[in-house]
C-alpha cells in the first residue's frame, strides 16, 4: 500500500488552524523537489508557495558577476514565497533547491485568500516572516563578524534543524557557494570539524556525531536564530504562550 506523507510533516502547516487546513488540503500538491530546481527567480511573483518536508531551500542574491551568497535557509520549519502575501509581488532573491527531497506546494491565489480572509493564517505566516528576517540579519551579521569555521557550524545546525535526521547530502563546492566563500576555505574548515570528532564528511555526505559539541563551536548567531523561531512558532501555535503574565502581590 502507497503511503502518502502527510503534509503537516511541515511544522508550519502542522500548527495551521484545522479549518483552514482542511480548506487548503485539496489544493495541497506534493511536489519531488530536485537539487538545483529553481522554485522563483528574482524579480519575478512566485506562482506557489512551497512547504519543504524532507527539502531544504536556499534563498540566494545572485552578483552581477554571477556569484551568489545564501541569505537564509528553509527546510520543514516554514515555507518559501512570503512576497506572495507581503505585497511586493517579487523580491531581489531567487529560492533554490539545495537539498533534494519532498514537500507540498499551495497556488499563490490560495494563499492570499487565506491571508485576507482568516486572521490566524495572517498572524502565522506574519510571525513565520518575522522569524525568517531575524535569520536574514543574523546572516549579514554573522558573515561580517565571525570566522568561517563559526560560519560553517551555524549553517551546519540551521540546516539540520529543518530536515530529518542528522545528514546532509551537500558538496563542499556547493556549501562554498551558499556561503560566499572559496571551497578551499571550506575544506580547511571541515577537516577541522572533523579532526575534533564533531562531523564525519565524505563524498559529499555529512554526518554530525557531536551536536552539542558542534553547538559549542558555533557563533551566538545559530542560538539567535533557533530561539526566534522557537519563540514565534510556538506562539502561533499557543497564542497565550506569548502573552506575558500579569504581575501578581
Amino acid at each position: 500500500m502507497l503511503i502518502v506523507p502527510d503534509p503537516r510533516l511541515n511544522r508550519l502547516l502542522a500548527v495551521l488552524p484545522d479549518s483552514d487546513f482542511e480548506r487548503w488540503l485539496p489544493q495541497l500538491e506534493r511536489v519531488t523537489m530536485q537539487l538545483g530546481q529553481v522554485l522563483y527567480e528574482h524579480d519575478r511573483a512566485p506562482t506557489h508557495a512551497y512547504f519543504p518536508t524532507t527539502s531544504l531551500v536556499a534563498l540566494l542574491y545572485a552578483m552581477e558577476n554571477g556569484a551568489t551568497s545564501e541569505i537564509a535557509v528553509v527546510g520543514n520549519e516554514g515555507m518559501v514565497g512570503v512576497a506572495i502575501f507581503m505585497g511586493g509581488g517579487a523580491t531581489p532573491s531567487r529560492a533554490v533547491v539545495q537539498i533534494a527531497g519532498e514537500g507540498f506546494r499551495l497556488p499563490a491565489r490560495a494563499l492570499t485568500a487565506a491571508f485576507d480572509q482568516s486572521p490566524q493564517v495572517a498572524k502565522l505566516m506574519l510571525r513565520f516572516t518575522q522569524a525568517l528576517i531575524a535569520q536574514m540579519s543574523q546572516t549579514a551579521a554573522c558573515n561580517r563578524h565571525h570566522n568561517l569555521l563559526q560560519q560553517l557550524c551555524r549553517w551546519l545546525l540551521l540546516s539540520l534543524d529543518r530536515l530529518p535526521g542528522s545528514e546532509l547530502h551537500m558538496t563542499q563546492e556547493l556549501i562554498a557557494s551558499m556561503l560566499g566563500v572559496r571551497r578551499e576555505g571550506v575544506t580547511e574548515a571541515a577537516l577541522k570539524l572533523q579532526k575534533e570528532g564533531l562531523i564525519r564528511y565524505a563524498r559529499g555526505h555529512i554526518s554530525v556525531i557531536d551536536r552539542p559539541g558542534l553547538e559549542q563551536r558555533s557563533c551566538e548567531c545559530y542560538r539567535v536564530v533557533k530561539r526566534e523561531y522557537d519563540r514565534l512558532l510556538t506562539a502561533a501555535a499557543n497564542p497565550s504562550a506569548a502573552l506575558p503574565q500579569p504581575c501578581r502581590a
